[in-house]
């Protein structure tokens, strides 16, 4: 399949070179000792002074080649396991917002761990979603307990793949104990290791960290599922223009890359990105802004440039409500990228620039999720499909609707949205005139009404909280006063029907 594309062959192989004159010439300032060790064992030059790391061009060539050209994200069911590239993009829920859309109120709070095992639960039901990147934080969180307190109830809900950050490797240890829990030993664990990680070593411009870097060789070295993300943000932490941040950000990529590899060769990685640019007008971050989706395009060449799996952040937006802007920063992007040939798309249930999480929100992306999935499942040409001889047949003022090929094909020929209105607007208006984010609502309701299938066993659970004194509840359980919406209303229809409240708190 062709990809649209934006570089040359020679755009490309330019990027690549001045990437390696950056890394040789300038060098990173390296905050850990331990990677600045491993840098100067494999081969960099290390000033320890100043930390600075050089890494010469042939050491940054020598590692980069060793990474795998695909990667494999597992779930708690083997079933949901996912290798890629493949011909569809894998799409995920975007991850750690502070804060929630509140359902029942609809006012913005602290997120907690009942709030996870929620958006778990729902993720597990949404088709358009592979992977669950963990939404939200943990406001509720126990002491030394923050990253054990988004993952538990997660995994408890989910089976898909999940994953998510942790602040360092005490946490990190914390959380491959609950893997070891859940699969019953830590033999059953390590046969099929399903905890999936993220990090983000590298800070804008040319600069690893401490914990971050720690625990991308923890990874490496202990052959446990992650990759990292690069985050810059243009015209703050790289040159204002598009060819600028490429080529700092690909700088940066493989520098990260070069250490994962160094720390053991053929750690699978992801060229995966979130870059921003900042709208000088007020210094805002900009997730939305269609640069964003340009980048990607360039981004999905240099991946393919260096046979590894190519990601972006590309479903984020600005706008503070499911509105308009919501919908095309939501839908641009991403398409964008699924043209380009992105292998995988983080871009599920957040608004307000990553600050805030939406069920409605993340109910309507399921469904951008699957159209992007259509765009790429291709245009199916074959000379069956033409229907040259259906056309024959059919002849002039003829019609095609009640032939026996249409019917055979009304179900897969297009994508039928169950979210997105197509009646008449005078049906529309007899339904009560409803808003999609209405719909969304009662879809995401519907889903969290009834029993979760991905809940963990009794004994398992049982087995788990053993384990953690202390542990937050994580059960997907409709919080008080949260019911269908009327859709004649913006008001929920407990509080529009008064007699169903009886012997229920006010919200």
């Amino acid at each position: 399949m062709d990809f649209f594309s934006y570089l040359s062959s020679d755009d490309i192989q330019y990027v690549h070179d001045a990437s390696l004159e950056i890394l040789q010439e300038v060098g990173l300032l390296v905050r850990n000792e331990k990677a600045r060790r491993r840098f100067a064992e494999h081969g960099a030059v290390v000033d320890q002074a100043t930390e600075i790391v050089r890494i010469p061009a042939s050491v940054v060539e020598k590692y980069r080649k060793l990474v795998p050209p695909t990667i494999t994200l597992r779930g708690r069911d083997p079933a949901c396991d996912i290798t890629f590239p493949r011909k569809l993009p894998v799409i995920a829920t975007a991850s750690s917002a502070p804060d929630i859309v509140d359902p029942v109120t609809g006012v913005t709070r602290r997120s907690r761990s009942d709030d996870i095992a929620r958006i778990a639960h729902l993720v597990n039901q949404l088709p358009g979603f592979d992977l669950f990147s963990i939404s939200t934080l943990a406001d509720d969180a126990p002491k030394d307990q923050f990253s054990l307190s988004r993952f538990y109830p997660a995994l408890k809900n989910c089976v898909k793949p999940c994953r998510t950050s942790v602040y360092d490797i005490r946490e990190a240890r914390q959380v491959l104990k609950l893997g070891e829990l859940i699969a019953g030993s830590a033999e059953a664990f390590w046969e099929r290791p399903f905890i999936n990680f993220g990090y983000c070593s590298i800070v804008s411009p040319l600069t690893m960290d401490f914990d971050s870097t720690e625990t991308l060789m923890f990874f490496a070295e202990n052959d446990i599922t992650a990759y990292g993300t690069v985050a810059p943000m243009g015209g703050l932490s790289t040159p204002m223009s598009l060819p600028g941040m490429l080529t700092l950000m690909n700088a940066e990529w493989l520098a990260a890359a070069t250490l994962a590899q160094m720390s053991k060769p053929g750690t699978a990685q992801i060229y995966n990105f979130l870059p921003v640019f900042a709208d000088m007008r007020d210094g805002a971050y900009a997730p939305g802004a269609i640069e964003i989706g340009m980048m990607n395009s360039a981004v999905c060449q240099m991946a393919r440039f260096y046979n590894v799996p190519s990601g972006g952040y590309l479903g984020l937006t600005n706008a503070k409500v499911s509105d308009a802007q919501a919908g095309f920063e939501k839908g641009m992007s991403p398409l964008m990228g699924a043209l380009s040939g992105v292998d995988f798309i983080v871009m599920g249930g957040l608004l307000d620039a990553l600050m805030s999480f939406d069920f409605a929100q993340a109910t309507i992306d399921n469904e951008i999720a699957m159209m992007i999935k259509r765009v790429r499942e291709g245009f199916g040409f074959s000379r069956e499909s033409a229907s040259l001889e259906e056309i024959k047949e059919t002849g002039p003022a003829g019609m095609f609707a009640a032939n026996p090929a249409t019917l055979e094909r009304m179900h897969s020929a297009t994508f039928m949205p169950e979210l997105a209105d197509r009646k008449l607007r005078e049906q529309w208006q007899q339904e009560g005139s409803s808003t999609i984010h209405q719909r969304a609502m009662n879809k995401a309701f519907e889903i969290l009404s009834t029993a979760n299938p991905a809940a963990f066993e009794p004994e398992v659970d049982a087995r788990v909280r053993a384990g953690f004194e202390g542990l937050v509840a994580g059960d997907s359980v409709l919080p008080e006063g949260w019911d269908r919406v009327d859709v004649g209303s913006a008001t929920p229809l407990r509080e529009r029907r008064p007699s169903r409240r009886r012997g229920r708190k006010a919200s």
